[in-house]
């Protein structure tokens, strides 16, 4: 099963539209997973429309049409991988041992909000991914999302991929 995740797209807000390779990532893969701050609901559509199936949550810049279709958190369960989906998870110290005692049944957290890719693995076997942001790097050298795989509900071949500067 293969995932694409991304998180703090912020359309029309940061950009016009996703970066073509998302996109394509996003028609090839069997789940997509966002983690928040859609900000517009057309691009939840446009999800909607292009994705096979979608888990997403809603983000601290969504408002209410957006909140209303979607969780704080979402659940899923990806051939016996047990997900969550959240948008903030609050400071990055300690974050990894937090979130592991906030969601001690998941096996994947995916979290937004910093725009700063994350991936850790909590002494429980939490694994925590963020990321990043296709659209604004903030402090980061590149615009970036992530691709999974999901083989008998293990996490498999993690991909961060960087996006190419515009203009």
């Amino acid at each position: 099963m293969r995932l694409v995740l991304t998180s703090d797209t912020h359309l029309p807000k940061r950009a016009r539209d996703l970066p073509a390779p998302l996109w394509a990532a996003i028609e090839a893969a069997d789940v997509v997973v966002h983690a928040g701050d859609w900000v517009d609901e057309t691009t939840l559509d446009a999800f909607e429309a292009r994705s096979r199936r979608l888990i997403a949550c809603y983000g601290n810049n969504d408002g209410a049409g957006l909140r209303a279709r979607l969780p704080e958190i979402a659940y899923a369960d990806l051939d016996g991988l047990r997900l969550a989906v959240i948008h903030e998870t609050g400071a990055s110290t300690g974050r990894t041992e937090r979130c592991a005692a906030w969601f001690p049944e998941v096996d994947l957290l995916v979290f937004g909000h910093s725009h700063i890719p994350w991936d850790t693995t909590a002494a429980s076997g939490l694994r925590l991914l963020n990321p990043g942001s296709p659209t604004d790097r903030r402090r980061q050298p590149f615009a970036t999302y992530q691709t999974a795989v999901v083989e008998s509900g293990r996490l498999t071949e993690v991909t961060l991929h960087e996006l190419a500067r515009r203009g």
